[in-house]
């Protein structure tokens, strides 16, 4: 949550900045959130949706089904 607010804040800081026809701190801000934005993305694909992942969590559910 004090994440989310803090992302919230920043372009709030820039006060107006994009009007005044400096958009340097707008267009730095717009390509650290895509590059975030690509980060999880790639970052979900490899540890949720990955056929190996998938793999793995469904050893796990199996070993822990034979136990019970």
């Amino acid at each position: 949550m004090v994440l989310a607010l803090l992302l919230i804040r920043i372009p709030l800081a820039l006060d107006g900045e994009s009007v005044n026809n400096n958009n340097t701190g707008l267009a730095a801000i717009s390509v650290v959130s895509m590059v975030a934005g690509w980060l999880l993305i790639i970052g979900l694909w490899w540890f949720v949706f990955r056929a190996k992942a998938k793999g793995r969590r469904a050893e796990r559910e199996s070993e822990r089904d034979g136990l019970e």
